[in-house]
C-alpha cells in the first residue's frame, strides 16, 4: 500500500481563540495565544495506520506538512518537496498532492522493470486540515489526474482538524482515519462543502459544493453539513441530473421528491404519485392501474420516508402498491435532518413477503452525491 499524507499546520488555529477559522488570521491567532491542533491529530491517526498497515509506503511533504509527524508516528516516509517560504499555504497543498499522484517508484525498487501505468500515484491521499484543506486537495487530484488523461480513481480521505469541517470527505475521528485509511476496500463519490469564512463570523453559515471526490466507504465517516432547505434543493439538483433517457420514473408524494419534480421541470402532485418519462409527465396524481399502465421496460420509484415515522411504503402512498414496487427499482431520498430524527427506516406494503424483501441496510440519497446507510426494519 502506498499513501500520501500532507498537513496544514495552521488548520484549527483560530477556533479556540474565537475567530471561527484561519483564513486570513494566522498572525492574530498566534497573537491570542493559539496552539496548531493539526500536528497532533495527524499523529493519532497515523499512529492507528501503523498498527494496521506498518509495512506501507508512506509519501509526503517536509515538515512542518508531514515529515517529522510521520517519523513520530513511527514510520519512515519518502519526502518529496518542501513547503515553499516560511509560511504554509494552499499552493504548497496543492504542490504536495500533484507530487503524490505524479510518483513513480525507484526503478530498483520496480527490480529493475520499466514503470508501467499501475505503479503510478498512491492509493490514498490523507490529508489533515478543514474544509478549505479538502477542496485545494480534491482540485489537485482533479487536475493531475486530468493532466494525466487516466481514468484512475484516486481516493482522498480527511483527518479533522479544522474550524469549519462541513463536508462529507472526513472521517469521524483520527483515528477513525488511521484504520480507513488502512483498511477500506471500495471507494465512493462524496461532497466537498465550504463556507465563506468571513460570512461565517458574521454567524452566516451558507455551505456551498465546492468539489466532488472519491472517498473511501466506511462507517465512521461524518455526514456533510447543510442547512435549511438548500440541502433538498442540492439532493433534487442532483438527482434531476441522473435522469436516463427511456427510464420511468415513478415520483412519490411529499416535499423532498416535490423538490425533485420542480427540478425536473414540472409542478407535480404534492400529495399525490406522479410519472415522468424522457422529459415529460406521463400520469399526474396517478392511480394505482395508472401508474401500472405507464411502466416501460425500466422503472425506479423515488420516494421520501415521512418525518419522525420513517415509512418509506405504506403510509401516504398506498398507490405504490406491490405490484408497482416490484416492477421497479427503488431510490430512497430524504434530507438529513429528517434521517437524523426518524433513525430507521420501515415499510408494510400489505405484502409481508415484500416487507421482508425490502429490510435491510440501503443507500438513501442525501445530497447532490452523498449518500447515507440506513437500515429498513
Amino acid at each position: 500500500m502506498r499513501i500520501g499524507v500532507v498537513i496544514n499546520p495552521i488548520a484549527g488555529l483560530g477556533g479556540r481563540v474565537g475567530l471561527k477559522g484561519t483564513d486570513g488570521k494566522v498572525e492574530e491567532a498566534r497573537a491570542l495565544g493559539a496552539e496548531p491542533r493539526a500536528p497532533d491529530r495527524a499523529r493519532r491517526a497515523l499512529e492507528a495506520f501503523a498498527r494496521r498497515a506498518p509495512d506501507a509506503t508512506v509519501l509526503t511533504w517536509d515538515a512542518p506538512m508531514g515529515a517529522d509527524v510521520v517519523r513520530a508516528a513511527g514510520l519512515e516516509p519518502t519526502v518529496l518537496g518542501s513547503p515553499d517560504g516560511s509560511e504554509t499555504s494552499a499552493a504548497d497543498t496543492r504542490d504536495a498532492v500533484r507530487a503524490f499522484v505524479d510518483y513513480v517508484p525507484p526503478r530498483e525498487d520496480r527490480d529493475g522493470r520499466a514503470a508501467e501505468p499501475e505503479d503510478a500515484g498512491v492509493d490514498l491521499v490523507l490529508f489533515v486540515g478543514g474544509d478549505g484543506t479538502a477542496g485545494d486537495v480534491a482540485d489537485a487530484i482533479a487536475a493531475a489526474v486530468s493532466d494525466a488523461t487516466d481514468d484512475r480513481r484516486i481516493p482522498m480521505l480527511g483527518v479533522p482538524a479544522g474550524v469549519k469541517v462541513y463536508s462529507s470527505v472526513f472521517a469521524v475521528s483520527p483515528e477513525d482515519a488511521g484504520e480507513i485509511a488502512a483498511t477500506f476496500t471500495r471507494v465512493e463519490e462524496r461532497e466537498v462543502m465550504d463556507i465563506d469564512e468571513d460570512q461565517y463570523r458574521e454567524g452566516e453559515v451558507n455551505p456551498e459544493l465546492r468539489a466532488v471526490a472519491w472517498v473511501p466507504v466506511a462507517e465512521s465517516l461524518q455526514s456533510s453539513k447543510q442547512t435549511g432547505g438548500g440541502t433538498v434543493e442540492t439532493l433534487a439538483e442532483g438527482v434531476a441530473a441522473d435522469v436516463r433517457e427511456g427510464v420511468t420514473y415513478v415520483l412519490g408524494p411529499g416535499s423532498t421528491v416535490g423538490a425533485i419534480k420542480r427540478a425536473l421541470g414540472f409542478e407535480g402532485s404534492p400529495l399525490g404519485v406522479d410519472v415522468w418519462r424522457d422529459g415529460e409527465v406521463v400520469v399526474h396524481d396517478g392511480t394505482e392501474q395508472e401508474i401500472l399502465a405507464a411502466l416501460g421496460d425500466e422503472n425506479v420509484i423515488v420516494v421520501s420516508p415521512i418525518g419522525g415515522q420513517g415509512f418509506v411504503f405504506g403510509r401516504g402512498n398506498p398507490q405504490l402498491s406491490p405490484a408497482v414496487v416490484r416492477q421497479c427499482d427503488l431510490r430512497i431520498v430524504a434530507s438529513r435532518s429528517k434521517l437524523d430524527d426518524i433513525g430507521v427506516l420501515r415499510v408494510d406494503t400489505d405484502d409481508p413477503e415484500l416487507d421482508e424483501e425490502l429490510r435491510g441496510w440501503t443507500r438513501v440519497r442525501i445530497g447532490r452525491v452523498e449518500q447515507r446507510m440506513m437500515e429498513i426494519v
